[in-house]
């Protein structure tokens, strides 16, 4: 029985052993050719492909710092016409008997709160009884 190692050669070594051996040689040599200008036709397509992605990404990044630079000015302006605004708001504000009015009704309910809480107080008082005390209030010696 005998093992046949069969390897595959890459192209290289194809136009290598193509041009060692001549009984093989034009075949080995056109396919180490072939294989060799197929993998550099591949290897410019990829290289394209690359700089291809890598400039649509330049033009993605350009394209997000240009819109990022917009927000923030409209942001600034936001900001810079704040305390305009603030002023504004509190000019048109309506001062009347509002803050007045919380204040009595917090008053109340605070002196309402305080006459409820004494009262409950007393209540739990105990009062002293009137009769005396059915144990010996002195320990014993």
């Amino acid at each position: 029985m005998s093992a046949h190692n069969h390897t595959r050669l890459t192209s290289r070594q194809r136009l290598t052993r193509g041009l060692a051996y001549t009984a093989v040689g034009p075949v080995d040599v056109t396919r180490g050719i072939v294989g060799l200008g197929a993998a550099s036709a591949q290897a410019g397509a990829s290289n394209l492909r690359r700089r291809y992605r890598e400039g649509q990404l330049a033009r993605d990044l350009q394209t997000a710092q240009e819109t990022l630079a917009q927000e923030l000015a409209a942001a600034q302006e936001v900001v810079s016409g704040l305390p305009q605004a603030l002023q504004q708001a509190r000019r048109s504000r309506r001062r009347g008997k509002r803050p007045w009015v919380i204040a009595g009704v917090s008053v109340a309910v605070l002196a309402a709160s305080a006459a409820a809480f004494s009262i409950v107080r007393r209540s739990t008082r105990n009062e002293p009884s009137p009769r005396p005390p059915s144990v010996d209030v002195q320990p014993r010696p």
